[in-house]
């Protein structure tokens, strides 16, 4: 929240100083509506996912994602159309089985302690509700979910690693970051996106 106000009070200062010197430019006079509207756009407030996030509820969605992932991968191994898609997903569940050990290894190292039992979030489920139900969409479906769910946790793990409390979680985000890096890219690449 803090670094919100701070980048929300830069911001105004900044757009105070960003006037048009020459105001007969404009048809009025004045600045056009489209600039004093760009010149005073907030910028858009931070998810709540990614705010202030404890240690708890970190490896909660972290959790949460290697499993969303584990189990969308294994319907794309089965019902995906194209080899694309097919070796996208065995990719995810190699490369997610070894982050959710590696994170289960880090909340085990935290102070205090943190377990988790991995559990699909209600728009996780319906994401894989969706995929079961995507018959011949199913390569496009899967592309957009990855796309999207791949963006989400690289913005989760970047945040965890800049400004999380928990140092073993720390370094676990900072590790993992660069693997989600080119699943991501590679998502946005697939059949469909």
């Amino acid at each position: 929240m803090h670094r919100y106000l701070v980048a929300l009070a830069g911001g105004l200062a900044l757009s105070a100083c960003n006037t048009d010197p020459n105001p007969a430019a404009t048809p009025e006079g004045g600045p056009d509506a489209a600039e004093t509207a760009a010149q005073t756009e907030l910028p858009p407030p931070m998810p709540e996912e990614l705010s202030e996030t404890t240690p708890q509820q970190f490896v909660e969605k972290v959790a949460a994602s290697d499993l969303y992932e584990l189990e969308a991968a294994k319907l794309a191994e089965k019902n995906g159309k194209s080899a694309a898609t097919k070796e996208s997903a065995a990719m995810m569940i190699k490369d997610h089985t070894a982050s959710s050990k590696k994170l289960m290894d880090a909340a085990s190292k935290a102070t205090p302690t943190i377990t988790a039992k991995p559990t699909l979030t209600s728009e996780q489920q319906a994401q894989i509700d969706a995929l079961r139900g995507a018959g011949p969409e199913f390569d496009k479906r899967y592309a957009e979910q990855q796309a999207a769910a791949h963006d989400k946790a690289l913005a989760l793990l970047k945040t965890y690693s800049a400004s999380g409390t928990d140092a073993s979680l720390k370094s676990f985000a900072t590790e993992v970051a660069p693997t989600v890096q080119p699943h991501a890219e590679k998502a946005k690449a697939l059949p469909g996106t």
